[in-house]
């Protein structure tokens, strides 16, 4: 056996960077590998109770951050709570993370990502949720209903395909009453008018449109799937709704929006994202649903948490952390 030491290691890296390609264990030398041309397929899964979730993630876009990402918070406020959080301070990356529940009756996805015109757009970097589903197992064909959770453009543009087809052909799209009702009408959209939700009025109706307007408006509070209870958090959006999915003693709070990036806005409740329609209103939505998490120690899964986007909510001074769940190797 070689002895290592520092002078070992030194003199190895030295005679490997000259082209040696010295083992540091003293056995033979392994051929380069060529480097990946990419990331490995985002897929996770895991069960509550007799249900299984699997986490398929849409892909993350990285952008310098907008003076008013967060609507009531200074600069130097922002930046500290990033480096706190190892990123770097004046740009964002958000992840987006739609799910599949098998009911065992029923396969159900919540909330769709950015779509396939993003995959082009952002070079493969977003739009990726059916390319993940397809790597986990899951045609999406085989998706009996699509839960929309609200109508921005990351959660219902991935019901179409590119060229402006359903993305999941033999599925019935449910939508949250309240939301469908707000962005259907049309004394909202006129509002609007060259305001900052201009567009997404625009685009939920173009998305609606090519599938028809089928959708099926629920209710919250009443069991829409087997397991799958919406409940209403308002505030990101007039009807932006979550989830809780049940089996047994076992449930898990799927938050949608009520945060963006927790390392601001978990950590930081009182801050507003520039997301949310009205402020005040997703602050308190936020408070009474992570009040609830930290009491009852109950897993959250959260579409623009790190991917795969799940962990639990632990009070920490005026705010909260999110801790992750660890990675398990079998469900």
């Amino acid at each position: 056996m070689t002895e290592m030491s520092r002078r070992t290691v030194l003199a190895a890296a030295a005679i490997g960077a000259a082209g040696g390609g010295v083992s540091l264990g003293g056995g033979p030398a392994g051929a380069a590998a060529p480097p990946a041309s990419g990331q490995a397929p985002g897929v996770y899964r895991y069960k509550i109770g007799s249900l299984e979730v699997t986490v398929a993630t849409d892909g993350a876009r990285t952008f310098p951050m907008p003076d008013n990402f967060v609507a009531n918070a200074k600069k130097d406020e922002i930046d500290a709570a990033l480096r706190a959080a190892y990123m770097e301070p004046g740009k964002m990356t958000i992840v987006f993370n739609p799910v599949v529940v098998n009911t065992g009756g029923k396969l159900v996805a919540i909330d769709t990502g950015n779509g396939a015109a993003a995959f082009e757009q952002s070079k493969g970097a977003v739009g990726q949720f059916q390319t993940n589903l397809k790597a986990g197992g899951i045609d999406p064909a085989t998706v009996d209903a699509v839960l929309i959770s609200h109508f921005h453009g990351d959660h219902i543009n991935g019901l179409l395909t590119a060229d402006g087809k359903k993305a999941f052909p033999n599925a019935e799209i449910l939508v949250p009453q309240a939301e469908w009702a707000f962005w259907s009408d049309d004394g909202n959209m006129s509002k609007a008018a060259g305001g900052p939700i201009e567009g997404n009025f625009k685009n939920a109706r173009r998305v609606f449109g090519a599938l028809g307007n089928k959708v099926t408006p629920y209710a919250h509070d009443k069991e829409v799937v087997a397991g799958i209870t919406p409940i209403a958090t308002p505030g990101h959006t007039p009807g932006h709704t979550s989830f809780i999915l049940a089996s047994g003693n076992a449930k898990v709070l799927l938050q949608s929006d009520v945060t963006n990036h927790p390392a601001l806005f978990v950590r930081n409740p009182g801050w507003h994202a520039m997301f949310d329609m009205d402020g005040d209103q997703a602050e308190k939505t936020r408070r009474r649903m992570f009040d609830m998490a930290s009491a009852e120690k109950l897993q959250v899964q959260g579409f623009h948490f790190p991917f795969p986007a799940a962990g639990y909510v632990e009070k920490d001074g005026t705010g909260y952390r999110l801790v992750p769940v660890a990675w398990s190797p079998t469900l």
